[in-house]
C-alpha cells in the first residue's frame, strides 16, 4: 500500500521542528512553490537547480526539499530565463518546493552544523549562543596535525579542502559554520579554537588566519551543507511513512 501525506501537514511538521519564524533570513523559508496536495515521494538536495528538478521529475517526486531555494533578497524578481525554466518545470509537474536556509543551518539535531560534526567525528559539539546557533565549537577525539586534519576533512567530505593560516602544531579545539561563513573567523578565534572550518574563503581570510594564529579550512560550500537536508528528509519519511531519496548534484564550490 502506498503511503502519502498531505503537503500542508509536511510543512507544518517541518516548521514545528525548525521554527523558521525565529530567523531573519535572506529568503523566504517554507513552501516556496505549491504543488499537489498528496505527497508520496520527497526528493532532497542542497540547491534547487535545474539538474535537481530534472532528477526529481525522473523520480516522479511530489515534493523537493532543499537548503538553497529561490527568491533571495536583492535578486531580479522578473520571471525570465533560468528562473522561468525552473518554475515552469516545477509547476508543469505539480511539484512542491520546500526550502529552509538559516533554520536548517542552526537546528541542534538536524542542522547542517550538527550533522557536519557527526560526519567529521567531532566530540562535544555545541552552538555558540551569541550568533543564533550558526557558529559551533567542539573537540577532536585525539589531537591532529594541521596536515592530518586537512586529509581527514578531504576524506570524509570527498572534496579537497584548502588550508591557510599559521597556528598550533596540534589541533584540538575546532570551530565551524557550514556554507559561506568566513565572516565568523574572528568569533572562532575569540572562542579559542585552534582551527575553523567553513565552506568558502575570501581574500581577507588568508591574512586574518596568518596573523591571528589559526588554521582555516575552506572545505566547500556544497560539501559542508549536504547533510542537514538529508537528515531532515529522512525524519520526514520516518514520521510520515512517505518515500525519501537524497540526490547529490555535484558542485565543486
Amino acid at each position: 500500500m502506498t503511503t502519502t501525506a498531505h503537503r500542508n501537514d509536511i510543512v507544518s511538521l517541518v516548521e514545528s521542528w525548525l521554527e523558521p519564524e525565529r530567523f531573519q533570513d535572506y529568503c523566504p523559508n517554507g513552501l516556496q512553490v505549491e504543488g499537489k496536495e498528496q505527497v508520496r515521494r520527497i526528493i532532497t538536495g542542497v540547491t534547487a537547480s535545474q539538474a535537481l528538478i530534472d532528477a526529481a521529475i525522473a523520480e516522479q517526486a511530489d515534493m523537493i526539499l532543499v537548503h538553497h531555494g529561490y527568491f533571495w533578497k536583492g535578486e531580479d524578481q522578473r520571471i525570465q530565463g533560468m528562473k522561468k525554466r525552473r518554475l515552469q518545470a516545477l509547476l508543469g509537474h505539480d511539484i512542491s518546493l520546500l526550502a529552509y536556509h538559516l533554520p536548517l543551518d542552526a537546528h541542534p539535531e538536524l542542522g547542517n552544523n550538527r550533522q557536519l560534526a557527526d560526519v567529521l567525528g567531532i566530540t562535544n559539539p555545541a552552538a555558540v549562543s551569541s550568533d543564533r546557533g550558526l557558529l559551533w565549537l567542539g573537540d577532536l577525539p585525539s589531537p591532529m596535525s594541521p596536515d592530518a586534519f586537512s586529509e581527514h576533512l578531504s576524506h570524509r567530505l570527498e572534496r579537497q579542502s584548502l588550508r591557510v593560516g599559521k597556528g598550533k602544531s596540534e589541533i584540538r579545539r575546532v570551530a565551524w559554520c557550514t556554507g559561506a561563513a568566513q565572516g565568523f573567523l574572528g568569533d572562532a578565534i575569540a572562542s579559542g579554537a585552534d582551527a575553523f572550518i567553513s565552506g568558502e574563503i575570501s581574500e581577507p581570510t588568508f591574512h586574518t588566519a596568518q596573523e591571528c594564529g589559526v588554521h582555516y579550512y575552506a572545505a566547500g560550500h556544497h560539501a559542508t551543507e549536504r547533510y542537514g537536508v538529508q537528515a531532515l528528509g529522512q525524519k520526514i519519511a520516518d514520521v510520515t511513512g512517505i518515500e525519501h531519496r537524497f540526490i547529490d548534484i555535484d558542485n565543486p564550490v
